[in-house]
């Protein structure tokens, strides 16, 4: 058998790296200059070697997973029969904790007619108070899975831990991580493992940097359907829970071809301030919006100062619907 030349090993090998690459969705870019070729390294980032083949020394660049440079068009992630990321935007709304089989039910039912296209509801509950309640845990994941059935609408809800992950992954269709668990490394190295989509919050106090790299432990294990999603930040600002990042979402638009949807209510924490922050996310660009929606907010289990009623969600949903064509999206 003839042997190949040191060309020919290293032509085979970019190839073979070429096409893993082009499976994961990635882009591959060739420098003739410096014959450098992108692709996935033993530390499950995607690095830049010269002659395209591994080796010990320090790497020239560093292509993350999320990033344009990886994939220069935007990236679609399927949450049932729902496209997140498309010219379509995306509704997610449902009250923040799951509280009653009936509220559940009802409330999903409504929802869905008005047009909501995913349903949220938390069944475990990281509170600020270990006394606030904390939610219903397993039951609640159960009702949730049993109004997907009944009403055929997909449904949300977050896992607070590597240990209850699995438990989660069992009834929802996308798993959520919370801005507090943003850099819990163990949980977000689960979520890589997942089969199941993962909306990833940014946290209080990350830097669009750092929220990008918590992204790259849930891509770096092989999931890559992510969803991004900004809820607020903490600033000097005194008159809502946190302020909005509006120019995150074109920063991030920018940076990576993620979906990206936008969390008013944690973000103002006030109700009267979610029509308007909704419309100046969908105007900036972003590809959806995610609400707290409940019958009687005053009477929530969970953030009843940020829900909203569904006569006020029906109010959000027509002033989205006459803003949607302007920004060239549909609703």
């Amino acid at each position: 058998m003839e042997k190949l030349s040191d060309d020919a090993i290293i032509h085979q090998e970019i190839e073979r790296v070429t096409d893993l690459i082009k499976k994961m969705g990635g882009d591959v870019k060739h420098k003739t200059d410096e014959h450098v070729a992108l692709f996935p390294a033993t530390n499950n980032t995607v690095t830049s070697h010269p002659g395209g083949l591994p080796f010990n020394g320090e790497s020239k660049k560093i292509t993350k997973l999320g990033s344009r440079e990886t994939k220069s068009e935007n990236t679609v992630v399927k949450v049932g029969d729902i496209a997140v990321g498309g010219e379509q935007l995306t509704i997610i709304a449902g009250s923040c904790a799951v509280e009653t089989v009936e509220g559940t039910n009802e409330g999903g039912r409504l929802l869905q007619m008005l047009g909501a296209d995913l349903m949220r509801g938390g069944a475990f509950k990281p509170r600020t108070s270990p006394y606030s309640f904390q939610g219903l845990g397993k039951r609640g994941l159960e009702i949730l899975a049993d109004a997907r059935e009944l009403i055929g609408i997909p449904v949300v809800s977050e896992a607070v831990d590597p240990e209850n992950f699995d438990l989660v992954e069992q009834y929802v269709d996308l798993v959520q991580i919370g801005a507090r668990n943003m850099q819990n490394f163990s949980l977000l190295k689960r979520a890589g493992r997942s089969s199941k989509p993962i909306l990833l919050k940014r946290g209080i106090s990350a830097t669009i940097s750092e929220y990008l790299m918590a992204v790259e432990y849930i891509m770096a294990g092989g999931n890559y359907n992510v969803i991004l999603c900004e809820r607020g930040i903490r600033t000097f600002n005194d008159y809502t829970r946190f302020t909005l990042d509006i120019s995150c979402i074109p920063e991030l638009k920018l940076q990576s071809h993620l979906p990206i949807i936008v969390d008013p209510s944690h973000a103002s924490g006030r109700r009267d301030m979610i029509i308007p922050l909704s419309k100046a996310a969908i105007a900036a660009g972003a590809d959806g919006i995610m609400v707290e929606v409940h019958p009687f907010p005053d009477k929530a289990l969970s953030d009843g100062y940020q829900s909203i009623t569904f006569e006020h969600f029906a109010r959000l949903m027509k002033e989205l619907r006459a803003l949607a064509p302007a920004v060239g999206r549909k609703l």
